[in-house]
């Protein structure tokens, strides 16, 4: 079967849109149609060359469709289901799985080169070469056949482009404040960087009851955005959040700083480290330049004599199989937003034009919707 398809071939050049020859599903795969894919910066980090992981690949993460084909042994979904793609797998069986923590799955382990559970590859391009799908989805394609393991049902009337977002960006942002830092009522939380992932950890902190929601971003259409998804108070720069923490807290400074930085930087944990308390965490979610160290502290003053925390996490701690139709289901509630997140849609031959937007800060989350 042939599908088209956004792959990245080298670090550093453009999406390429191109078609490609897929297989059929083998034992415990799906065939899935999609409909919408997220943008996340992760795929962007991939083409950069921040990110390592093996090329060519099939980018996209986000991703929810229908159900088209099951090969043998499948039982979590059927044909015609609707699906979201999780970015973690979760097998279910797992040393991690069984004690509740889905988000470390060990069929995660081949993320970076999109291999599936048999070691093999789905997509092959014209001159037989094997092509991996980012995060074992490929999702920046109108097909791809995935593991089971990373399908999550869902009902037949939740808007395709609305479900996609609950695959990575939302979860992981939303997770991070409630499971990964822990956001207690009443706390103080500073949140640098408002993209995609950060929106949701403003959402999250909302919902645990945090009182002090503070926003660090240069843009100040994220600002803006971040006051509407409930933040309380925003900045442009760390500075001046720094001096009104203080002043909000009388001196105590913040229970906890989250980083969702588009590109994380030493700079970026030392600000964050610094404007927490004694006791307090710095709950880690961005991702930088993999060839570079991100956190260099002083161990003797900004750790152990303040007792500060360094937390680092996956997929916000969520569990995809339970996380996600939560989540959805605060949506239906209306105690999540998820509509509000998409500022642009785009066509996947607009791919790149998409993530040009990104990267000048024009979008909170771009969506592709694939022709069907």
């Amino acid at each position: 079967m042939r599908t088209k398809a956004a792959v990245i071939r080298k670090p550093g050049e453009p999406w390429e849109i191109t078609e490609l020859e897929l297989d059929e599903p083998r034992e415990g795969e799906v065939r899935i149609r999609f409909h919408a894919s997220g943008m996340c910066h992760s795929d962007e980090h991939l083409r950069t060359g921040h990110s390592a992981g093996r090329l060519p690949m099939v980018g996209g993460h986000e991703g929810a469709g229908v159900v088209e084909a099951v090969g043998p042994g499948v039982t979590r979904v059927k044909v015609g289901d609707h699906v979201v793609c999780s970015f973690i797998p979760a097998c279910g069986t797992c040393r991690y799985c069984s004690t509740g923590r889905q988000n470390l799955c060990d069929q995660g382990a081949e993320m970076v080169t999109g291999k599936l559970s048999d070691g093999g590859f789905r997509f092959h391009d014209d001159s037989g070469e094997d092509l991996g799908g980012f995060c074992m989805l490929g999702t920046f394609s109108e097909r791809a056949v995935v593991s089971q393991a990373s399908c999550v049902p869902i009902d037949r009337d939740i808007p395709f482009e609305i479900a996609c977002l609950v695959g990575c960006g939302v979860p992981t942002g939303w997770g991070t404040s409630v499971y990964a830092a822990g956001v207690s009522a009443g706390d103080t939380v500073v949140i640098f960087g408002a993209g995609g992932v950060g929106m949701n950890a403003v959402q999250g902190a909302a919902f645990a009851g945090a009182a002090n929601i503070v926003v660090v971003d240069p843009v100040k259409f994220k600002r803006d955005k971040a006051l509407e998804f409930g933040a309380t108070h925003v900045f442009e720069r760390a500075e001046e959040a720094h001096e009104a923490v203080v002043e909000m807290t009388w001196g105590q400074l913040a229970d906890h700083a989250i980083c969702t930085v588009g590109v994380l930087t030493h700079e970026v944990v030392a600000q964050a480290a610094a404007i927490v308390g004694k006791g307090g965490q710095v709950t880690i979610t961005s991702v930088g330049d993999h060839k570079e160290d991100h956190i260099r502290l002083a161990a003797n003053g900004m750790v152990v004599g303040w007792q500060r925390r360094i937390q680092g996490h996956v997929f916000g701690m969520c569990n995809p199989l339970y996380d996600i139709p939560r989540l959805l289901r605060l949506w239906r509630q209306g105690r999540l937003k998820l509509e509000e997140l998409i500022t642009r849609r785009f066509r996947l031959e607009e791919i790149n034009e998409g993530y040009q937007a990104l990267d000048r800060g024009e979008l909170i989350r771009g969506v592709i919707i694939h022709d069907v």
